[in-house]
């Protein structure tokens, strides 16, 4: 695991990494060097942090054909799970509410609140729809902090490929 000084560095993995970690190689040019990147980066990087998942994620995961859920099941097996708090619940209410997630995201909201009150220094997503989003980064951001939480970077793979 990675320490910085004397702290380890704690992230959120959310739904879609496990799911371009375990699924077979995409037809979709960008799609696939996602999941090539996904699967370097879990192979080369993941020791570095202490991972964390929530209940929604084994949800998400265990959604759809049966094998290929018993396949992002098994991946995230071990990694130690995250309560969906109340805390988290009014979170992420706010984020939609005051903030730039539709309705329809909820669970999107949910995996942003849960990493935030729960601490994490980063929340590892393949969503740039609505949460690895620049656009939207900003205001997510000063949402958790009026609220009292210190938002997690939220990042892609990519990005922590380190050197």
């Amino acid at each position: 695991m990675w320490v910085f000084g004397t702290v380890a560095l704690n992230a959120y993995i959310e739904t879609t990494i496990v799911s371009y970690l375990t699924a077979r190689p995409s037809r979709d040019l960008v799609v696939r060097a996602h999941q090539r990147l996904t699967r370097e980066w879990w192979r080369d990087r993941r020791a570095e942090f202490a991972l964390h998942i929530s209940p929604l994620v084994l949800q998400e995961a265990g959604m759809g054909d049966r094998r290929v859920a018993r396949r992002r099941l098994r991946a995230l097996e071990g990694i130690p799970i995250l309560r969906v708090t109340p805390e988290a619940v009014t979170l992420g209410r706010r984020l939609i509410r005051q903030g730039p997630i539709p309705e329809k995201a909820e669970v999107d909201a949910l995996h942003i609140a849960t990493a935030a009150v729960h601490g994490m220094d980063y929340l590892i997503t393949w969503n740039c729809g609505h949460i690895a989003n620049a656009m939207m980064r900003s205001r997510l951001e000063a949402l958790c902090r009026q609220a009292g939480y210190e938002p997690p970077i939220m990042c892609t793979p990519e990005e922590l490929a380190g050197e």
